[in-house]
């Protein structure tokens, strides 16, 4: 099995109410990237992207790519390498009392180096987005910075697969997350 160049977590949550975002789970010739906003606290207890057992990001990858929360957790994020799939958060670290996206100090955070993998990721082809606020902070953090060419990167913002997110049912969000497929490999 192919290993990801960076595929677990760059630290524990510092305390309860402080987190830090994991590593990009990263193949050789990525074609998405598909960016969150900051781990949860249940993804920041197992060490794994999108570990609350409500959210509905592996279901989806299931769905969509073969990629199932039934899979050992390193099996899922080979596939989604296989696939041509990127998984990373906008926000390296930051003050996060509980889960929620509205309750990061955005003040005091910390952002990851998104610029730097889109310039040195050639084969990249879009930016998918886990949400609004994961959408928000990547306008607000990584387009404007000068050099950045996010232009030639189509840009999809796709609903929240959090469980805090229950407006829309699973059925819509799946429905919405197929436009992913344009953008993976077989």
């Amino acid at each position: 099995m192919r290993r990801s160049r960076a595929s677990r977590t760059a630290g524990p949550a510092v305390a309860a109410d402080h987190a830090r975002s994991f590593a990009p789970i990263l193949g050789p010739a990525p074609r998405l990237l598909i960016l969150g906003s900051l781990p949860g606290r249940a993804s920041l207890a197992a060490g794994e992207y999108y570990a609350h057992p409500r959210n509905l990001f592996w279901d989806l990858m299931r769905d969509l790519v073969g990629a199932g929360r039934e899979l050992p957790y390193d099996r899922r994020t080979a596939v989604l390498r296989d696939r041509g799939i990127a998984l990373w958060d906008v926000i390296a670290e930051a003050r996060r009392p509980g889960s929620l996206d509205a309750s990061i100090d955005l003040a005091g955070a910390r952002h990851n180096d998104i610029a730097a993998l889109i310039a040195r990721e050639p084969t990249l082809r879009a930016v998918a987005f886990n949400g609004g606020a994961a959408r928000m902070l990547f306008k607000r953090h990584v387009a404007p910075r000068p050099g950045v060419a996010t232009t030639a990167l189509a840009c999809l913002a796709l609903p929240s697969t959090s469980p805090a997110h229950a407006s829309l049912g699973a059925d819509a969000k799946r429905n919405a997350w197929r436009a992913i497929l344009d953008y993976v490999g077989d």
